[in-house]
């Protein structure tokens, strides 16, 4: 069925299937927002009617209730993602445990921190690496999946591409046949989706129906570019000493990943400032690589990015191998994609030649080796490093990336497993984790992210390797645990070291007389604000160094939002009021406080 009505799209569904449906949907960009905000609209009215819903990564804009937090996001918000971007109805209820009886939520991956305070939502995780999922699916009896795609007109008739979500829903199909089960595949055009083929380009007869209308032509939601601190820049500059030319990378998204990304980029254009940079820091040379790209790099990520994007630009991303389904030359194969707008522009326009070697595939190719061309996978693979961030690490190498240790969910398992495992299975092949080693907690105390054990780790430590924080490199394969915890603490901020020493001791980890050796006694961001600003290369620790999608006013507010946050100032109503309270004469802040209607506050908490 091909339609322009959304309500006709939403009664083909329930017409078809009855009353109760489980339906699954992309996790992230893939999601038809206005076609699942029907659906909610007609479970919720329709008390007889029952909707179950399987997903992941429901994105929308933060909510801002702060008035003076407010001020500041609510222009940006507007203008970024616009006034009638259609926020998922389904997540926005159970957020706030506000959802209909009829309607449950199942998710496998949070957008990061928006599921905390929903007792639904924690209830309802599913904790499954993503190359499970789409079994889950079909063992939950999944009866419908809904999906934003991208169309192009030939001479043939109209050809549709799963463009940013091929990831499942081609093993979901595969299965359900295999099973010889049904499901309702329904595809949602948008008009500013980039049309990618490969494996995700698909005929008509692929749906059941197809949604073809201007009703549902919002905003793709992008991602803002944020800035990068001097913590992310000295862990993206370790991180990319680990990358060798003719290598493989999978790299994911935030400021960790762009730093990764700006510092390899330096490596290739400036590298005699790289290496100058590398003799500065005293890093041990051993396994590290600071040439420049002659063979060039290959991408094998989960998550594609403006990581990739950017490597492409400047002639990194270059390596080729022979795409198995296609026989075209690739130079990254990927499985579903998400980023800022300047991204999504460069995949629409891409040259005939960079869209041939752009694969956008199946999960299952991706994050693992389990395939009829595993060898082949293997042979291409070759010199992997595979970047993931996480939250805390122990002394002994395992690490928790995503549940707190009261149980409670901060985002998602997704592929962090797979690509370490894998990480351990290929030739040559390495996992670094990263992280920033403190955080600023209740209270706005600074608690360290290096701790004695982890509550619930994502990353057994059997399979530690590469651990990088902002201090330094913790080479951990294949040592033992005293060597582990020697390593680990060389790299934790100076104000916790000897505590985490003392618990080593106690627990007869690391010898009673041991001691933490000089030169990584100083680890405080002072010993960091003094290199980067010091040094020839200062000028190459830029907190916006791919762009930004701020105003100039709005990037000082940022820059010093973000300063008085390495102050231990936490909320941000806090911080607005440490960042304009003592500026007794506006001076050089006029704009800023035009900005934030603080020229002429009103009461103490705008002063």
């Amino acid at each position: 069925m091909n339609t322009t009505d959304l309500n006709t799209t939403v009664d083909f569904i329930f017409k078809s299937l009855g009353p109760k449906n489980k339906l699954a949907a992309p996790l992230g960009l893939g999601k038809p927002n206005d076609l699942l905000n029907a659906i909610y609209d007609h479970v919720e009215k329709n008390p007889d009617h029952s909707l179950s819903i399987f997903t992941a990564l429901s994105l929308a804009p933060p909510e801002v209730t702060e008035d003076l937090a407010a001020r500041f996001f609510t222009p940006f918000k507007n203008r970024h993602w616009g006034e009638n971007y259609p926020v998922l109805k389904y997540y926005q209820a159970a957020q706030k445990d506000l959802l209909p009886e009829n309607i449950q939520v199942h998710e496998f991956y949070f957008q990061a921190g928006t599921a905390l305070k929903s007792n639904h939502l924690q209830r309802n995780y599913q904790s499954v690496n993503y190359t499970h999922v789409a079994e889950n699916i079909l063992n939950s009896d999944i009866q419908v999946l809904v999906q934003l795609i991208a169309k192009k007109e030939t001479p043939q008739g109209a050809r549709y591409s799963l463009s940013c979500n091929p990831d499942l829903t081609l093993d979901v199909v595969d299965l359900y046949k295999q099973a010889g089960k049904k499901i309702m595949i329904i595809g949602v055009v948008h008009p500013d989706l980039p049309f990618l083929d490969g494996e995700a380009e698909i005929g008509p007869d692929f749906f059941a129906a197809i949604l073809d209308t201007p009703k549902t032509d919002h905003q793709l939601f992008a991602l803002p570019r944020l800035p990068m601190s001097v913590e992310d820049h000295f862990i993206g500059f370790y991180a990319s000493l680990f990358v060798k030319d003719g290598g493989t990378v999978q790299i994911g998204i935030g400021s960790l990943s762009d730093a990764i990304v700006h510092a390899l980029i330096i490596r290739e254009k400036n590298n005699l400032s790289y290496t100058n940079r590398l003799a500065t820091f005293q890093i041990d040379q051993k396994e590290i690589h600071h040439n420049t790209f002659t063979q060039g790099l290959y991408g094998l990520t989960e998550m594609l990015t403006d990581s990739f994007m950017h490597l492409h630009r400047v002639g990194i991303l270059k390596r080729h191998v022979v795409d198995e389904v296609t026989g075209n030359k690739t130079f990254v194969h990927g499985s579903f994609f998400i980023g800022s707008k300047d991204f999504y522009q460069w995949l629409r326009e891409l040259k005939p030649n960079d869209r041939s070697g752009l694969r956008m595939t199946r999960v299952s190719k991706v994050n693992d080796l389990h395939d009829p061309s595993e060898t082949r996978l293997r042979l291409q693979r070759v010199h992997a490093r595979f970047f993931n961030t996480t939250m805390q690490v122990s002394l002994l190498g395992d690490a928790a990336s995503e549940t707190l240790n009261n149980g409670k969910v901060i985002s998602g398992v997704g592929g962090q497993y797979n690509f370490v495992s894998m990480a351990h299975e290929l030739k040559g092949a390495r996992s670094i984790l990263m992280l920033r080693s403190v955080r600023i907690d209740t209270g706005n105390k600074r608690v360290s992210n290096i701790i004695s054990g982890t509550g619930h780790f994502t990353i057994p430590r059997h399979l530690r390797d590469i651990i990088i924080t902002e201090y330094g490199i913790a080479n951990l394969r294949g040592k033992t645990d005293e060597d582990c915890v020697k390593a680990i603490l060389n790299i934790t901020d100076s104000e916790f070291q000897n505590e985490l020493l003392k618990s080593a001791q106690k627990n007869n980890k690391v010898s009673k007389d041991y001691q933490i050796p000089f030169i990584h006694r100083n680890n405080d961001l002072k010993k960091l604000y003094q290199l980067s600003r010091g040094s020839n290369f200062k000028n190459e620790f830029n907190p916006f160094p791919f762009g930004s999608d701020f105003t100039p006013v709005e990037e000082k507010l940022v820059l010093a939002l973000e300063k008085l946050k390495a102050a231990k100032m936490k909320s941000t109503l806090g911080l607005l009021l440490k960042l304009f309270s003592p500026v007794k004469n506006p001076g050089g802040f006029t704009l800023e406080l035009e900005r934030m209607n603080l020229t002429h506050p009103k009461n103490l908490r705008e002063k």
